[in-house]
């Protein structure tokens, strides 16, 4: 067989003894013979297959992928702007420790820098944002064992590394694979057989042990200790895995979301100044990246409390660089340290009054918000359900004001937090995580990620309903410093920026069917209805900053009385 095809062969089957089980790639001419491999590993039943005629939505489709399974995913492109096209995925997977492996096709070296089509410097193309690239040398024809002894290793190491096996560090993994033409193979050969085998027992080229990683520290906590903890795997700190024993403000995308301790609507206790000067924690447990509220960031950055941060990596989030340590937490080691009681008690009582507060406040409301539809969604929900949250308003009303369900499974993009590919990544987990599966995101979020609801002939239709509360236009702005009156001038055109489309017909035009809600009656009725399935609901962007404003009063009043 040609070298393409035998480097491309090997190099599948290499993934697939490594433990993949998914692969996602988006339609290419320099890439085709190692699409043809994953095509070849699909029919006999290796791996699943994902297509995508974007390799935008590709990537992040394959983000989700490894983000609900923890597993490396593989996402195949061209050579040229196709392997650009990654680079936002890429960054989210390196912020968030989403075992990621690009696979990019590219010229062989005679081609570089020539003016050849297609073709641009792809070697080191993600800079800092992958843990770590190789640029794989051509395949050659004469060197077949010692290639093969290469290619297997290098994936090998690959996916080693891309899953944190060693290092506690999961992330992304960039292989750059140069290819000389013939590209599509020249026999009808699917074996392996000879040179091109990989272990007789089917088990990877080069295996890895976990590291036993650092030795955990024993420390005792003070009694007043608040642990907070942000968008995370359960890896991230092993030791809090059935709770806290003192009060926990967790955000949604955070693992220890609706775990015991947990406390409904913390961030709007950390809002109130007079109620947290009563009940400022001596020491608080950072957990994971928190990156939703202001309150939790002033919080941290306060001199008169002790930071400390729980991590089982090398890579831990201190924005403020006020973290006083990092320490080891493992599994079967529960952090221990006296908890006073009163304190604790004070912190839950204040969850349910600013809950029974804001619930009033919300029940009241004359017409649908993206506040109350937050909040209903998440009691709506099935138990086992799979819930994606856009990384704009959506994932904040969810943090500040639904009822914590420890049995529901919540992702978020919160690495870079950007708005880009989250259709994409609310179909790849939705695919790994097999139940119901739901997302939140804003209008502007949807239509930035339309192309992720194009499925493909012979795709999976996934069971998945996207909610989008419509508010045309970019509504978290009016609740932030541009949506002040001053402001006033620009705000529509530049902060705004209604888009004036009918997103019913929208989705009803890709494929989807579609709906628009109206009342929080007709809302646990379309949830039912199973996907794939579009529910847009209108609201009003003044009125949702207005809402905002009386949800902190309230909170306060209640906190306060």
């Amino acid at each position: 067989m040609n070298p393409a095809t035998a480097f491309a062969r090997v190099l599948v089957d290499e993934l697939v003894r490594g433990g993949v089980t998914d692969a996602v790639l988006a339609p290419g001419s320099r890439s085709a013979p190692v699409a043809l491999a994953l095509a070849a590993a699909e029919r006999d039943g290796r791996l699943r297959l994902h297509v995508r005629i974007d390799e935008r939505t590709a990537a992040f489709l394959a983000l989700g992928l490894a983000k609900a399974s923890g597993r490396p995913v593989p996402v195949l492109t061209t050579s040229g702007t196709a392997a650009a096209h990654l680079h936002a995925a890429v960054l989210e997977a390196d912020a968030s420790g989403v075992p990621l492996l690009a696979l990019t096709a590219d010229r062989p070296p005679e081609l570089r820098a020539t003016g050849a089509n297609q073709t641009i410097e792809q070697a080191g193309l993600y800079g800092g944002a992958v843990r770590w690239a190789a640029d794989v040398g051509v395949p050659e024809v004469g060197r077949e064992a010692a290639q093969n002894r290469y290619w297997r290793s290098l994936v090998a190491r690959a996916l080693t590394v891309a899953a944190g096996t060693l290092s506690a560090d999961p992330g992304p993994v960039h292989l750059n694979l140069a290819l000389r033409e013939p590209l599509l193979p020249d026999d009808e050969d699917d074996g392996l057989a000879g040179p091109w085998a990989g272990r007789p027992d089917g088990a990877p080229w080069t295996a890895a042990e976990p590291s036993a990683g650092w030795a955990a520290q024993a420390h005792r906590l003070p009694a007043r200790t608040l642990v907070i903890a942000g968008d995370g795997p359960l890896h991230a700190a092993p030791g809090i895995s059935q709770g806290s024993p003192w009060p926990l403000v967790a955000e949604p995308s955070s693992a220890f979301w609706g775990l015991p301790g947990g406390v409904r609507g913390g961030v709007l206790a950390l809002g109130t100044p007079g109620w947290l000067a009563r009940h400022r924690p001596e020491r608080v447990l950072v957990v994971g990246r928190p990156t939703l509220s202001r309150p939790v960031g002033a919080l941290l950055a306060d001199p008169a409390v002790t930071v400390e941060t729980v991590s089982a990596s090398p890579r831990w989030a201190d924005a403020g660089r006020s973290s006083a340590g990092v320490r080891r937490l493992f599994a079967g080691t529960e952090p221990g340290g006296p908890v006073d009681g009163d304190w604790a008690a004070a912190w839950h009582a204040a969850a349910d009054r600013v809950g029974a507060a804001v619930d009033a406040v919300l029940d009241d409301a004359p017409a649908m918000t993206a506040a109350r539809l937050a909040r209903d969604v998440v009691a709506a929900l099935p138990p086992g359900a799979l819930l994606v949250l856009g990384s704009s308003t959506p994932v904040r009303d969810v943090d500040r004001l639904a009822v914590p369900r420890a049995d529901l499974t919540v992702l978020a993009n919160r690495g870079v937090a950007g708005i880009d590919g989250t259709i994409s990544t609310a179909i790849g987990a939705a695919a790994v995580h097999g139940g119901r599966a739901f997302a939140l995101m804003g209008d502007l979020t949807f239509l930035h990620d339309l192309t992720g609801l194009l499925i493909g002939e012979g795709e999976p239709a996934p069971d998945l309903t996207v909610v989008v509360p419509d508010n045309d236009g970019g509504g978290i702005f009016a609740q932030l410093e541009p949506g002040e009156d001053r402001h006033a001038r620009d705000y529509r055109r530049v902060f705004g920026t209604p888009h004036g489309r009918d997103l019913v017909a929208v989705a009803e035009s890709l494929g989807w069917a579609s709906s628009r809600v109206t009342s929080p009656d007709e809302l646990p009725r379309a949830l039912v209805l199973g996907g794939p399935r579009v529910v847009v609901v209108g609201t009003d962007q003044r009125a949702e900053a207005a809402l905002a404003v009386r949800l902190r009063a309230a909170a306060a009043a209640a906190l306060d009385a």
